[in-house]
């Protein structure tokens, strides 16, 4: 087994504690709504704390049924949270998880900066590419900015 580091930066013109509300205490209702074209349901199994499994079901025709999360945690006063994607997705044969930490963070001039570092659990002596993990983000950034939007589109939600 192998390990890649990556980390991303994302920008935003949304606040940070809108942005993580929406992105963790909210997600089971906010993502169905915000991005329809790719989110059919989070079923949140258990209580939504540390170590909870979190399935996201995806809309028929894209790449994916599926992905689960198991939580590892968030602090609602840093803005950061932690999650292991565990089964389903982009995991397939070659990935056994990928470990997610994120922290929203105030931007210079509003808005946030959405800090993220991943890391890749290869099988055996695979080894992902920094292009694959590209297009990995990629892929993400659609349901990134479904919410992003949302949440300019309604300043009451998530406040």
């Amino acid at each position: 087994m192998g390990v890649v580091t990556y980390n991303y930066d994302s920008t935003s013109p949304v606040a940070p504690a809108r942005l993580f509300k929406a992105f963790v205490l909210e997600a089971d209702k906010v993502w169905p709504i915000a991005a329809p074209h790719a989110i059919k349901s989070i079923e949140v199994e258990a209580n939504p704390g540390p170590g909870s499994i979190v399935k996201i079901n995806f809309v028929e025709g894209l790449p994916f049924q599926y992905r689960k999360h198991q939580i590892g945690g968030h602090d609602e006063n840093k803005f950061s949270y932690s999650y292991s994607l565990i089964e389903g997705g982009p995991l397939g044969n070659k990935l056994e998880k990928i470990n997610y930490e994120n922290k929203f963070e105030a931007a210079v001039g509003g808005g946030s900066v959405c800090k993220s570092s991943m890391k890749f659990y290869t099988f055996g002596d695979y080894v992902i590419t920094e292009d694959e993990i590209k297009a990995l983000i990629k892929g993400s950034e659609g349901v990134y900015k479904a919410i992003e939007a949302y949440l300019l589109a309604n300043p009451d939600a998530c406040n």
